[in-house]
């Protein structure tokens, strides 16, 4: 990925309800801290626009200078329910009033209530829930369960964990290999060769859209049904924003069912009404064995969970299973009210008829670039513009990185490419975004396009 210059430039000046640009960018008053971030953090950090985060609420983020942006992140899709939402902010401010901020495994009634209300939001049968931290340890946790329960029900052989192409499951060690992106494991000598990738069936990069196709991956790993413990999915490929054919994830039901495997589903960037219903897997018509969530949990603070049946979770003695954080009381009620928020103010509905505009008008904008945008994936809140080079459908993450580059200096805010080869332009709004702050985005973003694509 291209680094972003640090060299302030003048830009034109925007001033709309939603959008302020009224300085030079990166703003020069905002060198310093960009400075010190990139003297004493790791190089890695240094990857996204440089736009110095003051303050945000609902759809916008604001810098100390005057410049606001509308947002197309979501914070990385965790500000679900918006920026700072009132109710969250004042669940968070009673909490740490109350005086707990931090009690381990002990018990705490606020951590009761968030799992039973996970519980209770979550498919019948599915009624246990694992509080955690991060999205990669949700996806860690499930790769123990199901490997656990293959050697339960299997024998010691029974450890295989599938996964497909282009997956990310999370940045630890563990969530990488599972993941199925080659970059993110150039550096880990010892892959556990029992993690398998197969083609995601997204129809694009991956022509074959059959369930025959998942059969015969296997056949050529050297993978049999009584060697898997479980095969987990993204219920859409985070970077590409790719779902899979509704039918192809019925029979990979049907086969788990058959051959005693779990299926999991990473729900990270899916659940918490992101797609149009509250929980992405739902497009399909299928129910996981688990679900690792996050994110869009909380709308804001660090917490996620494995939500799932009994019989699996309760697969480790006392004390055998559990985090340093787990259910921390400040990020419990965060994520209570964030979970009442959605479900109160219909934020599902309202992204169902968001997305009722946005998916078509993107649609519409791939065709008119179709040489340089290969395909538009998506559904609801969730968007990816996979771009190419022009003549086919190789990626072309140097104008992925213009685009973004071009809109954050338009006032509408976007996290850098991602996807396969970082090539992917991703569109995320907060969930509480209307009609009008979401057409203005469009618009900026088909002027960007215009000036970006000769």
């Amino acid at each position: 990925m291209p680094s972003y210059d640090l060299t302030p430039r003048k830009v034109a000046t925007v001033e709309t309800k939603y959008r302020r640009i009224v300085t030079e960018f990166p703003v020069p008053e905002s060198l310093p801290v960009l400075q010190k971030l990139r003297q004493f953090e790791p190089l890695s950090m240094s990857g996204q626009p440089l736009v110095i985060w003051d303050r945000a609420e609902g759809i916008q983020v604001y810098d100390r200078w005057g410049n606001m942006w509308l947002d197309w992140s979501s914070g990385v899709l965790v500000a679900n329910a918006g920026h700072n939402h009132p109710k969250i902010r004042q669940a968070i401010l009673e909490q740490v009033e109350h005086g707990l901020v931090h009690n381990y495994c002990f018990p705490s009634a606020v951590r009761a209530d968030l799992a039973e209300q996970l519980a209770s939001v979550a498919p019948e049968g599915l009624g246990k829930v694992f509080l955690l931290t991060t999205g990669a340890e949700a996806c860690e946790c499930a790769i123990k369960l199901a490997r656990t329960h293959g050697r339960q029900v299997g024998g010691d052989g029974k450890i295989t964990f599938v996964t497909f192409s282009n997956a990310f499951h999370g940045r630890t060690m563990g969530a990488q290999m599972a993941g199925g992106i080659p970059a993110l494991k150039q550096w880990i000598v010892n892959l556990d060769r029992d993690m398998v990738q197969v083609p995601f069936p997204d129809g694009f990069r991956c022509p074959d859209t059959s369930f025959a196709g998942f059969l015969k991956a296997l056949e050529a790993a050297g993978r049999t049904p009584d060697q898997i413990a479980g095969v987990m999915t993204e219920t859409y490929q985070g970077g590409n924003a790719s779902f899979a054919p509704p039918e192809y994830v019925q029979q990979l039901r049907r086969w788990c069912d058959e051959h005693r495997i779990l299926l999991v589903m990473d729900e990270v960037q899916a659940g918490f009404g992101r797609t149009g219903t509250f929980w992405g897997f739902e497009h399909y018509g299928v129910v996981p064995d688990l679900i690792c969530c996050g994110k869009g949990i909380s709308s804001g603070l660090p917490l996620s969970a494995v939500i799932g049946r009994p019989e699996i979770m309760d697969l480790y003695p006392p004390g055998s299973m559990t985090s340093t954080h787990t259910g921390n009381p400040v990020c419990a009620a965060a994520a209570m009210a964030s979970v009442r928020v959605i479900l109160e103010e219909n934020l599902v509905e309202n992204t169902r008829r968001m997305g009722e505009i946005m998916q078509p008008e993107l649609r519409r904008i791939g065709q008119r670039f179709a040489k340089r945008i290969g395909a538009v994936h998506g559904k609801g809140l969730v968007a990816s513009l996979h771009m190419v080079k022009p003549g086919g459908i190789d990626p072309d993450p140097d104008l992925a990185f213009e685009i973004i580059r071009r809109a954050v200096e338009k006032g509408l805010l976007m996290f850098s490419p991602v996807g396969y080869c970082g090539a992917s332009v991703k569109i995320s709004p907060p969930l509480v975004i209307q009609e009008e702050p979401l057409r203005e985005s469009l618009a900026v973003l088909e002027e960007v396009l215009e000036e970006a694509i000769p």
